[in-house]
C-alpha cells in the first residue's frame, strides 16, 4: 500500500539515465511528478510516458518537474528515453528499494500467474517536499491528462 498523502516524502538518492544522482530533496521548491512504473519500452510504460512527453511544456509552464522510476538499469533507461525522446529524467532503481520505502512494489497478476513488481503509482510532491496527492491503478493512455487537470485546479 503506498504511502499516503499530507506527510513528507520519503528523500532518497537515484541516478538517471546518464548515471548523474538526484536527490528528492534537489527539487525543494518546485512541484514535482514522482512517477512509478513497471518497465521500460512496455506498451503501457511507453505510452505513459509519451503523453508525459507530448504534455511536457504544459507542466514546465505550471513549474513541475517530472521523475519516472522504475527497477530498470541506468542503460535500459537510457535506451528508452533516447529511443522515445522524452525530455524529463529515468530514475534507476535497481534493487526497488525506493518503490518499497512508497510502498509501490506488491504483488501483481499476468495471466493469473503471481509475482512481485511495480504497481503503477505517481505522488505528486509539493514545493515543500509533501506528498500532496497519491494516484494508485494509473491507467497509462490518460494519466497525463488527468494530472495536468488536476495541477490546474489546484
Amino acid at each position: 500500500m503506498p504511502i499516503s498523502s499530507g506527510i513528507p516524502a520519503p528523500n532518497f538518492e537515484l541516478l538517471d539515465e546518464n548515471s548523474a544522482p538526484h536527490k528528492l530533496s534537489d527539487f525543494l521548491g518546485k512541484n514535482v511528478v514522482l512517477y512509478f512504473y513497471p518497465k521500460d519500452d512496455t506498451p503501457g510504460c511507453t505510452k505513459e510516458a509519451c503523453n508525459f512527453r507530448d504534455d511536457y511544456s504544459a507542466y514546465e509552464k505550471a513549474g513541475v518537474v517530472i521523475l519516472g522510476v522504475s527497477p530498470d538499469s541506468v542503460k535500459s533507461h537510457a535506451k528508452f528515453k533516447q529511443k522515445f525522446q522524452l525530455p524529463f529524467s529515468l530514475l534507476a532503481d535497481e534493487g526497488h528499494k525506493i518503490c518499497e520505502q512508497y510502498g509501490v512494489w506488491g504483488l501483481k497478476k499476468f495471466m493469473g500467474k503471481p509475482y512481485e513488481g511495480v504497481l503503477r503509482t505517481t505522488f505528486l510532491i509539493d514545493t515543500e517536499g509533501n506528498i500532496k496527492n497519491v494516484i494508485e491503478n494509473v491507467r497509462p493512455a490518460e494519466h497525463s491528462a488527468d494530472l495536468l487537470a488536476k495541477l490546474t485546479a489546484a
